[in-house]
């Protein structure tokens, strides 16, 4: 258990610019991960375990990607409860971003919109990061799961991005419990095209064909010790803007083009939750609580249209155990988290976690 209030250390955070907050607290998660300083943010991993793509998650509450774009802080996030951690997004060559100022909190609604235009140093040192961290080693029964989440660089022409995630896929798929498509952002120009029918037709079915190229590449051994295939999951991360007809076009191109999973949902364009509050009325992908609704109405019509089976990750608006429940009611398998940590602290995810164990 933390054995610091996060009510401290959220009062000096919310004194600092919210994108220096951010780089100080990477810093020190980075820098305190596996030492004595790690019992500052620990929280129990409660045992949770659910089969989902292939995998076994070991609690039904991740870590969403955006905290930690280069893999630094992989073993401090898994040190407070979660059962998985996807970190990224990644893009081939490193790229500085949007120009700053690009955070914002909106502390009336439990907000934040950025603009950060995944700001990362790119895949070489991305994949050397993740080959640092230590929690594959740790012994448990239920090993905590990392997904690896991939985008193209701001400079690729979006006709030309299909390279940018496959180059981006070669790379992480020896390391990745599974890989996350990211087709959502607002904050890279036109990558939300990617989302329309005829494009993500292309990119999935790009994508489909090199995953079999690599699982023949990368084997594993089971427990019988039969040498097999190690066939990667993937999950297509999607907007919460998008209308049931827009919905129901994805799905059929999920399915048909053999993806494991989907996320939903990364952040909203849209205001009206927040209008008149300020930093509205910045550009950029709006998180939090007004996001709530939004995406599980969106992973209410994937589960209409996609049947009981298929992997739903529910993300957006997590603010509260009870909201990871509303997410599971509405059909998501597993939640993941972001901007709630950020305004209740690492404690979220386990009591998340135990919310959802315990649910009727």
């Amino acid at each position: 258990m933390s054995l610091i209030p996060y009510a401290l250390t959220r009062s000096f955070l919310f004194g600092m610019d919210a994108e220096a907050a951010h780089d100080f607290t990477m810093d020190m998660l980075a820098r305190g991960q596996g030492s004595p300083l790690q019992w500052a943010w620990c929280h129990e991993t409660v045992e949770d375990p659910v089969e989902l793509a292939g995998l076994t998650f070991p609690n039904r509450v991740g870590m969403a990607a955006g905290l930690d774009k280069n893999a630094r802080c992989i073993d401090a996030l898994g040190a407070m409860g979660f059962g998985f951690v996807e970190v990224g997004t990644v893009t081939p060559k490193p790229q500085p971003g949007n120009p700053k100022p690009r955070m914002f909190r909106l502390p009336q609604a439990k907000a934040l919109i950025n603009r950060l235009g995944f700001n990362n140093d790119g895949l070489e040192a991305f994949i050397s990061n993740v080959q640092k961290a230590k929690f594959r080693t740790q012994k448990r029964r239920h090993p905590m799961l990392l997904g690896l989440n991939i985008g193209k660089n701001a400079t690729t022409p979006i006709e030309d991005a299909t390279r940018d995630y496959l180059t981006c896929l070669d790379g992480v798929y020896p390391h990745a419990d599974y890989v996350t498509v990211n087709i959502s952002s607002p904050n890279t120009q036109n990558l939300r095209a990617l989302q329309s029918d005829a494009a993500l037709d292309a990119l999935l079915g790009a994508i489909a064909q090199r995953r079999e190229v690599l699982a023949g590449q990368h084997t594993r051994t089971d427990s019988k010790g039969v040498v097999q295939a190690r066939r990667v999951p993937i999950f297509v991360k999607i907007a919460p803007d998008l209308d049931e007809a827009q919905v129901a076009v994805i799905a059929a191109t999920l399915e048909r083009h053999g993806m494991d999973g989907v996320i939903a949902t990364n952040t909203t364009i849209g205001r009206s939750a927040v209008q008149g509050m300020p930093h509205a009325q910045e550009a950029g992908g709006l998180s939090g609580a007004p996001v709530l609704e939004a995406s599980n109405q969106i992973i209410r019509q994937l589960r209409a249209a996609l049947g009981s089976r298929f992997p739903i990750i529910g993300v957006g608006g997590i603010m509260s155990p009870e909201d990871a429940v509303s997410k599971i009611r509405a059909g998501a398998d597993v939640v993941q988290i972001y901007t709630g940590m950020i305004y209740e602290g690492p404690a979220l995810a386990s009591r998340a976690a135990r919310a959802i164990k315990t649910m009727a």
